[in-house]
């Protein structure tokens, strides 16, 4: 967590990651990253997930995932934050700590920036998450 924040468009990674920062690979003396847990055993496993909103066409605040394993740890991770609309599909990279072998429950978890009455019709229409290639 010391050499965050990294760009928009991420930081340049070592391994099979590397080859997604084409230009950063021909400069000298480049710093890159190697994403880890906090704790051990310091693994993580990167998943993609798309979700799209329905319900409300626009409101304000964000959209959370909540990792559960079966020993009972838990890990929230952001995917979007500010004016939701149900016209955009939000996509987000996550390095999640928990085993996908040993997750028990994903929760999702939305935070509204405002109250309103249309919140509570506010849900999401599809959620996928896809495993990356390293597992």
């Amino acid at each position: 967590g010391m050499c965050f924040p990294c760009p928009r468009e991420g930081c340049p990674m070592m391994g099979h990651y590397a080859d997604r920062f084409p230009e950063k690979l021909k400069r000298v003396d480049q710093k890159y990253f190697l994403n880890t847990a906090a704790d051990e055993p310091f693994a993580t496993w990167r998943q993609k997930v798309f979700i799209k909103l329905s319900g409300v066409k626009k409101t304000r605040g964000d959209i959370n995932l909540i990792y559960h394993d079966t020993q009972g740890n838990s890990k929230e991770y952001e995917v979007a934050r500010g004016d939701l609309s149900q016209d955009d599909v939000y996509t987000e990279y996550l390095d999640v700590e928990i085993n996908p072998k040993n997750t028990k429950k994903i929760e999702f978890l939305w935070n509204k920036a405002i109250f309103s009455l249309l919140w509570a019709r506010l849900g999401a229409e599809t959620v996928n998450i896809i495993h990356g290639a390293d597992g």
